[in-house]
């Protein structure tokens, strides 16, 4: 009997599978955090387990997964994180189709191509009934004599497609007035020109034009030095340091070149002496070279010590092929 009279003092909307116990209160305060997660857990427990019994209350279908159930609808009306959307204003189709009683009809999404006599998709990539695929096209009494069958059809589809992009912003100019713009074209609608809503331009001010002026005066391969100067205008301003050079031809009793040099080495030195000259390094390149040097010497010696020596004479043994061949000619 408690049991049925706590679960009935309990708020359950089967809707939003949520329970609420109103009632309920701490019977003295929670000392630590560690109690209060408890006390919270056990609580919920007992919250979760009267929305189990309820549904099981519940009339249900068998199902292969398991018994099935239709929830109520839900009683308690949560709120919104956003507000409703707006209904959008009609557009001036759907005005002229409303007006008309013209009612939309789903077309197939493939469609008969009458040139090779197959079925293609009906739009996209080599869809069916592609004009510019025709390879003639029947001349009418209302063409002018002359004019490209073809460059006029490109032409005509030009201006369709300009046309029906005219509209559509038409169209996202009366959202955005009513402020039923798409979330997802919002932003972009905004800096069209066609809404009105772009912001203004900033006016240029005096020293900005100055400075655009300059970088345009400056940007020739003279630096602007032989252009043609305007009535009042003022020389560029050169903004940076400019780059010094040595000159080509020293005058007398001026070495700047020398000195120059000097003193980058002078740097050089002081900065990276330790690693400039290795002992040990140039010790082991003077005895490799000394070992060279005197290897070298050892062979050319003894080649010439070789060449006085006198060469043995190598006697060829004398063939006995002549008289074999005798021996059987008798």
């Amino acid at each position: 009997m408690e049991e049925t009279t706590a679960q009935e003092a309990l708020q359950i909307d089967l809707g939003n599978l949520m329970a609420f116990d109103p009632y309920h209160h701490f019977p003295s305060l929670p000392s630590s955090r560690e109690e209060l997660v408890k006390e919270c857990l056990k609580r919920g427990t007992e919250l979760v387990q009267a929305i189990a019994d309820t549904l099981f209350n519940l009339p249900s279908t068998e199902d292969v997964d398991g018994p099935l159930v239709k929830l109520p609808p839900p009683v308690t009306r949560l709120p919104r994180e956003k507000h409703l959307p707006r209904p959008k204003p009609p557009t001036k189709w759907e005005i002229f189709a409303k007006a008309k009683g013209i009612k939309n009809r789903k077309k197939d999404k493939v469609a008969y191509d009458e040139q090779t006599g197959t079925w293609k998709r009906r739009y996209g990539y080599d869809h069916a009934n592609d004009e510019e695929n025709v390879p003639i096209i029947d001349a009418k009494m209302t063409d002018e004599p002359g004019e490209d069958p073809f460059a006029k059809k490109r032409k005509d589809k030009k201006k369709q497609v300009e046309k029906q992009e005219k509209n559509r912003l038409q169209n996202l100019k009366q959202a955005a007035k009513v402020g039923a713009l798409p979330s997802h074209v919002q932003l972009a609608a905004t800096a069209l020109p066609i809404t009105g809503s772009q912001a203004v331009p900033k006016k240029v001010t005096k020293e900005e034009l100055g400075n655009v002026a300059g970088m345009a005066a400056t940007s020739t391969a003279s630096g602007g030095k032989f252009d043609k100067k305007l009535p009042g205008e003022k020389p560029a301003k050169h903004k940076g340091k400019y780059r010094k050079f040595l000159p080509v031809v020293e005058s007398k009793g001026s070495s700047q070149e020398k000195e120059q040099t000097e003193k980058v080495l002078n740097k050089l030195m002081s900065k990276n002496s330790h690693e400039i000259l290795n002992v040990n390094k140039a010790v082991t390149m003077y005895n490799v070279k000394k070992e060279k040097k005197w290897r070298n010497k050892q062979e050319k010696s003894s080649s010439s010590s070789s060449k006085l020596k006198p060469k043995k004479k190598l006697q060829k043994k004398p063939s006995n092929k002549g008289s074999s061949k005798k021996g059987k000619a008798k």
